[in-house]
């Protein structure tokens, strides 16, 4: 399996030598699913879970408390089939799309991992 081979409109390409990991090794990688845009979760990446990421199709994280890969799904079977993987203006923040295969990507069950409401302002104006 691979990455969708076009790449979105304006999309630039660039070499992961230029991506700017933090002093860990690491850079966060923001996945969303790519039909709803839903924010699914936010995780880390270190060039080897990128590069797995790139190759295989699948998301591959860093965990740190572990210190070690994961590749996502893989105790839950609920796994993120990558379409495009860009990165921010700084080259310091991955946005990964991806279809979500199963329940969800939250290790809790749910289909997102943002679901814990902090606040709420709808109909305000700036």
């Amino acid at each position: 399996m691979s990455i969708e081979s076009t790449p979105p409109e304006g999309a630039q390409e660039f070499d992961i030598d230029e991506l700017r990991f933090n002093e860990l090794g690491l850079i966060p990688a923001i996945v969303i699913e790519s039909t709803s845009r839903e924010v699914l979760m936010m995780a880390w990446m270190n060039r080897k879970s990128l590069e797995l990421t790139i190759t295989s199709g699948r998301t591959w994280f860093y965990s740190r408390s572990r210190e070690e890969l994961w590749p996502k799904g893989e105790t839950s079977g609920d796994v993120q089939l990558v379409r495009h993987i860009r990165a921010d203006c700084d080259l310091d923040t991955l946005l990964v799309e991806v279809d979500q295969k199963g329940s969800g990507a939250c290790h809790t069950g749910a289909y997102s991992c943002f679901f814990n409401l902090v606040a709420d302002r709808p109909g305000t104006d700036a």
